[in-house]
C-alpha cells in the first residue's frame, strides 16, 4: 500500500454554541486546511463537537473535501473524521470515503494518522488505488 507524508497548515472559523444543555456545548466550525508533501493542495471540512462537563472528554465528527493532488495525481476526495477525548486520551480515525475520489484520484481508498506537535500538524496517507 503506498504511502506519501506532509504537513499541513490549518484555520478554524467557529461559530456560536448551538446547544447547551446538562453540561453538554455542542458546537459547529469550518475548518480549511493548505497541504504540502504527497498531498498538495486545500481543504475545507464542516465540523460538530460536544464537549462534556468532563475535562478532557469530548467527540467530533467531520466531512472535509480535499481538491489538489496525492503524489503528483490530480483531482478531489472526501475524507470522514471521527475523534474523541477520553478524560485526556485522544483516539481519531480518518478514512477516504468509498467512491469519493474524482480526476485521477478516481477509485481511492485509505486512512490518514494526523500528528500535532507544538502546533505544527503533519500526516501520513496510506491508499490505494
Amino acid at each position: 500500500m503506498p504511502v506519501t507524508r506532509g504537513t499541513f497548515d490549518v484555520t478554524i472559523e467557529s461559530e456560536p454554541v448551538f446547544s447547551d444543555e446538562s453540561g453538554i456545548k455542542l458546537t459547529r466550525n469550518i475548518v480549511r486546511k493548505e497541504f504540502s508533501g504527497g498531498m498538495n493542495g486545500s481543504s475545507e471540512a464542516q465540523m460538530v463537537a460536544a464537549h462534556t462537563a468532563t475535562p478532557g472528554s469530548a467527540g467530533y465528527v467531520a466531512i472535509e473535501h480535499f481538491t489538489g493532488s496525492v503524489d503528483d495525481r490530480s483531482g478531489s476526495l472526501v475524507l470522514q473524521h471521527h475523534g474523541l477525548m477520553d478524560k485526556g486520551e485522544a483516539t481519531l480515525t480518518v478514512t477516504i470515503i468509498p467512491d469519493s475520489g474524482t480526476g485521477e484520484l478516481a477509485g481511492i481508498s485509505g486512512s490518514i494518522e494526523i500528528d500535532q506537535d507544538n502546533g505544527k500538524h503533519s500526516y501520513v496517507l496510506e491508499y490505494e488505488r
